[in-house]
């Protein structure tokens, strides 16, 4: 059984009834919605054409909103409708990422995500969805898709259908007859400056001249909903603290494993750092989330999602703070002189380099769940993620190297970590930005880093930088004064926060619906 809906594009009069019908039927906040219609204006005045088309949940086959959500607050029933559990949401917006069609918001009344059910309550008893109930035109079909004598079924073998961004391999159970490319297609029609009957929300204003759009027809968007970036600042800020705590790991246990530096910058400091940044990045996620009362879930063995990265992130952050956290106390308590636990230093720091990898690299996988954002799906993000981690990793332990006592072979060790550290990221953002995109929605969100809205941030602020500390770095590594070194390590902290400001961003920026 597999309930889906199909759309007749042809006999829709945009009346939005399916939208005041589902707004009534769950209660909906102002400016929220589970079901809207998008209009769109093709041609020139006089010979313009308006298009339409009823956007929603697509009730995904293989739904990355289920994969990636980390409580199983969203779940696949067995008639096929993808339900929501909102006392299950913490509302970390990992589903909004998942999703390619825009179609989860967080619900103002609950501070959960929220999205079309099918309204299964109403299924369950035997009745249609609201919006099917109230369509006056019979425009919207719906049932089991799976079932050949079903209306639906008959209908969807009769007529040519379209799906949204099939691309994405969802395998989507909405289904469209008639409607328009420019309707279905994101980024095909701009919004011109304003809506028929309100004001664009401002992240379509931004990013409209940057949207390839269709020459042809000059497609214009003339209304839709506003769809803000799920993720801000406190995102882009985790990923740089918790490339510190994992560099300062790494970095750390490949000097102690390869030096015979024992100050204590290597024996205490630097997992201290891990320990410290690490905390940093806890307080950051925790207070992204809409439901921070409910962070304990990610800990809840019944709760958690073992196939969300999200989730298993936790569990890695969890791990090299356990590592990190030994390391410090074996150090601290032979630097106090109460034992000396210098011999289960080695052991740990070969325990480390794997944690802090994993520590530093899981976001790749996290972000690759994030099906909605084409930027994000790279197949070298992990291996980028840890050269950030070794270039702000080394570059603190530089900061601090002066004032613990390092050996100044240790600081020739970690500016030559800085600058390889520099290289790998800056070969590697090359490859990730400057190389072919699979996807156009990729294509347009790295265009806006290297030659649109963030390319002052990204040339002169990121990529500046970088080259900057990279260059001090090589010449304190080459018998330079240490204050050169020191200055290094502190340049490249704003180069790699920067970075992830215009990666977080971007991705986020071209529109899905």
């Amino acid at each position: 059984m597999r309930y889906g809906f199909a759309i007749d594009q042809r006999t829709c009069i945009g009346c939005h009834a399916c939208t005041v019908a589902c707004k009534i039927e769950h209660d909906v906040p102002v400016g929220k919605f589970r079901t809207w219609v998008k209009y769109v204006e093709k041609g020139q005045y006089p010979d313009t054409t308006r298009e339409m088309g009823i956007m929603r949940c697509n009730h995904c086959t293989d739904a990355p909103c289920v994969k990636g959500c980390p409580t199983q607050a969203l779940f696949i029933r067995d008639d096929g409708i993808v339900d929501f559990d909102n006392e299950a949401c913490i509302g970390c917006k990992m589903c909004m990422q998942a999703c390619p069609y825009d179609a989860i918001y967080i619900d103002d009344n609950t501070n959960t995500a929220a999205k079309c059910n099918f309204c299964a309550h109403r299924i369950d008893n035997g009745l249609e969805p609201a919006c099917v109930q109230v369509c006056p035109t019979q425009s919207i079909w719906m049932g089991d898709i799976d079932d050949p004598t079903s209306g639906i079924s008959k209908f969807l073998s009769i007529e040519p259908v379209n799906v949204r961004t099939p691309e994405q391999g969802t395998r989507p159970n909405t289904y469209y007859v008639g409607a328009d490319q420019t309707v279905l297609d994101p980024l095909a029609a701009p919004v011109d400056g304003t809506y028929l009957w309100a004001n664009a929300d401002p992240l379509r204003l931004e990013t409209a001249a940057e949207l390839p759009g269709d020459p042809v027809s000059q497609a214009r968007l003339t209304y839709n909903t506003s769809h803000p970036r799920p993720w801000g600042w406190k995102v882009w800020t985790y990923l740089w603290t918790k490339s510190i705590a994992a560099g300062a790991l790494i970095v750390g246990a490949l000097v102690l494993l390869l030096t015979t530096d024992r100050s204590v910058l290597i024996t205490t400091v630097a997992p201290f750092l891990t320990e410290l940044f690490l905390l940093v990045t806890a307080v950051l996620l925790i207070w992204d989330l809409k439901r921070p009362d409910r962070f304990l879930f990610l800990l809840d063995p019944r709760k958690i999602n073992r196939r969300s990265w999200l989730a298993l992130g936790g569990i890695f952050l969890t791990l090299g703070a356990a590592v990190g956290g030994l390391w410090f106390l074996a150090g601290a308590v032979t630097e106090l002189g109460w034992g000396d636990y210098t011999g289960a230093l080695v052991p740990l720091a070969w325990l480390a380099i794997p944690a802090g990898a994993m520590t530093a690299g899981y976001t790749a996988f996290l972000f690759g769940q994030a099906e909605g954002r084409d930027l994000w799906q790279s197949p070298v993000l992990f291996w980028h993620l840890l050269a950030q981690a070794v270039m702000v990793g080394a570059g603190v332990l530089l900061v601090l190297a002066p004032a613990f006592g390092a050996e100044s072979s240790t600081i020739v060790w970690l500016s030559w970590a800085l600058v390889a550290g520099v290289a790998a990221h800056l070969l590697i953002t090359l490859i990730e930005f400057g190389g072919k995109h699979p996807t156009r929605n990729a294509q347009v969100a790295a265009h806006a880093i290297t030659h649109g809205r963030y390319k002052t941030q990204f040339w002169g602020g990121s990529i500046l930088l970088s080259v900057v500390g990279a260059a001090l770095a090589v010449i304190a590594a080459l018998g330079g004064p240490v204050a050169v070194a020191v200055l290094a390590g502190l340049i490249v902290q704003p180069a790699l926060l920067l970075h992830e400001k215009v990666f977080v961003k971007a991705a986020q920026d071209p529109p899905l619906s």
